[in-house]
């Protein structure tokens, strides 16, 4: 039996999904809720929102995912960072999936992945757990209801958790798999409940798609002036870093927390929600977002609760530190309705520095600001990914190498491409550690850093005094209203300041060290850029 709202000529039998049990369409939040509830998906929540955890997966399983490797693909993915499935093992491995979900019930949402028309991708998610139906219709662009009529998927993800994968067979490491066909058009999850599978899919493929198109896919967050949407801000960062709580500033208006397109006319918004970290979120720091954990539809996930109340605990991180919530945007008052604002006047690139070594923030020139983009320096957040329990230094190329299909020099390029068209102002923010490194140094205050971004944003910053930073040559302000002056200067945070010294000589040969991979591709003002 199929229900709801569905062009009648893009059912799912016309793509080979036969032989299914109910299929349901483009259900509303009341009835997916309904439907997970009935199934024992989970249970309701205070406000109207969806309980569930996701069992071992409380995260994303990077070393599973593959790109089938066709000729048309053989010299466009970086093959370095993304496993490589042949197609015959594709094959059969979605004939094994179809067979799989034979006589079973499946929801299907048919939504938009990109606020601007002239880019966007139809995305068709095909979903056996009706919460995650919930999930991606929070997380993406939902077409009108009269628009489903005529919908046509370009792309089309099925998603099956209790599907097991089998290695031999299916050219995949585990029973847990996520295998992107660009030439199918079409991505297969398996053994895997956590739903960021789901949002990183359709981001991965947006990074495939929009570099051919001359539209740089960013992992960033993005906001702009009230009244103002040619005045917006880029964020930038990995998961811990700061992306979601720094652009939902309440004197902004929220473009998007996580994904966006940079075109030629501007920056929009992949999505149509957020899915936010939650662990010790509070409501005096993050009131916008703390609000969302008891609004109608939000699927709260892999988070302690009281039994009987259903309190959430923000503290207990005994099922993942990786505990979020999945919402739609107009769950936050100040939020953008279009997803759509100008060339961006300012980009921050955020990092979690570990080592307590880099400043609160720091001025780029566009060379440096390419050198930062590539390297992608951060720390990796507890629970994140499988097997990360504490901090742990790297880099991720473009803060977001695990979703890059491909080279980064193709990302980079275009970054520096549109700063240099649009005379976009570039900023390096530590959110990391300062007093010395994880263990012995404490957390970036966040007033601080509020502090800092205020005046980046404002153009205030510009006008001030700096000096130059004697490891990494970016310019570092001497003064900021609201930021103690030894904040800007992290080697008179520490107690000893030779250990500094030694700890900053360590880190740039660290960026050294991994830059030399990206030295036959790219410019001699970019390879000398981090050393002044």
């Amino acid at each position: 039996m199929n229900t709801g709202r569905v062009n009648p000529q893009q059912s799912v039998e016309t793509q080979g999904m036969v032989g299914l049990g109910n299929v349901y369409y483009n259900l509303v939040e009341p009835a997916l809720i309904q439907e997970a509830i009935k199934r024992g998906e989970g249970r309701l929540g205070q406000g109207g929102t969806f309980l569930v955890t996701t069992g071992k997966h409380t995260g994303r399983s990077p070393k599973d995912k593959f790109v089938v490797r066709t000729p048309r693909t053989e010299n466009t993915i970086w093959w370095d960072n993304n496993g490589s499935m042949a197609p015959d093992a594709f094959d059969r491995l979605q004939a094994d999936m179809l067979a799989h979900m034979s006589g079973g019930d499946y929801f299907v949402q048919d939504l938009y992945a990109g606020a601007d028309p002239e880019h966007r991708v139809d995305v068709r998610m095909v979903t056996e757990l009706a919460w995650h139906g919930l999930f991606i219709r929070n997380l993406l662009r939902r077409p009108d209801r009269d628009e489903l009529d005529s919908f046509t998927p370009n792309f089309t993800i099925i998603n099956c958790p209790s599907f097991t994968a089998d290695p031999r067979k299916h050219g995949c490491r585990s029973g847990t798999v996520v295998a992107m066909n660009f030439d199918k058009k079409v991505i297969l999850i398996g053994g895997t409940a956590y739903a960021g599978e789901n949002k990183k899919s359709v981001f991965s493929l947006l990074n495939y798609l929009l570099p051919e198109k001359g539209v740089m896919p960013m992992h960033c967050s993005a906001n702009h002036a009230p009244d103002d949407p040619e005045d917006s801000a880029v964020f930038f960062g990995l998961s811990g870093t700061g992306k979601t709580t720094l652009s939902a500033d309440p004197d902004r208006v929220l473009i998007g927390d996580d994904e966006h397109g940079w075109s030629e006319r501007g920056i929009f918004n992949f999505e149509g929600g957020c899915y936010a970290k939650t662990i010790n979120l509070s409501e005096e720091a993050e009131p916008e977002i703390y609000g969302t954990t008891t609004t109608f539809g939000t699927v709260i996930e892999n988070m302690v609760h009281d039994p009987e109340t259903l309190e959430l605990d923000f503290e207990d991180d005994s099922l993942t530190a990786n505990m979020r919530c999945a919402y739609p945007l107009d769950a936050i008052s100040n939020a953008s309705e279009t997803g759509l604002a100008g060339h961006p006047r300012n980009i921050i690139m955020l990092t979690c520095d570990a080592f307590g070594v880099l400043p609160p923030i720091a001025r780029l020139t566009p060379a440096q600001a390419m050198y930062h983009f590539l390297s992608g320096f951060t720390a990796k957040v507890a629970g994140t990914e499988i097997g990360v329990s504490e901090p742990q230094p790297t880099f991720s190329t473009c803060f977001g190498a695990p979703f890059l299909p491909r080279r980064p020099e193709v990302y980079g390029n275009l970054l520096r491409d549109k700063i240099a068209r649009h005379g976009t102002a570039c900023w390096l923010v530590n959110t990391g550690w300062t007093g010395g490194a994880f263990g012995v140094g404490s957390r970036m205050p966040i007033k601080a850093t509020r502090a800092l971004l205020t005046a980046a944003l404002d153009g205030s910053l510009e006008g001030g005094a700096f000096r130059k930073d004697p490891y990494f040559g970016f310019e570092v302000p001497v003064s900021v209203p609201g930021v103690a002056d030894v904040l800007l200067d992290p080697r008179q945070t520490w107690e000893d300041p030779e250990a500094y010294d030694v700890q900053a000589s360590k880190l740039v040969e660290m960026f050294a060290d991994n830059f030399a991979q990206y030295v036959p591709y790219i410019d001699d003002d970019v390879k000398a850029a981090a050393i002044g």
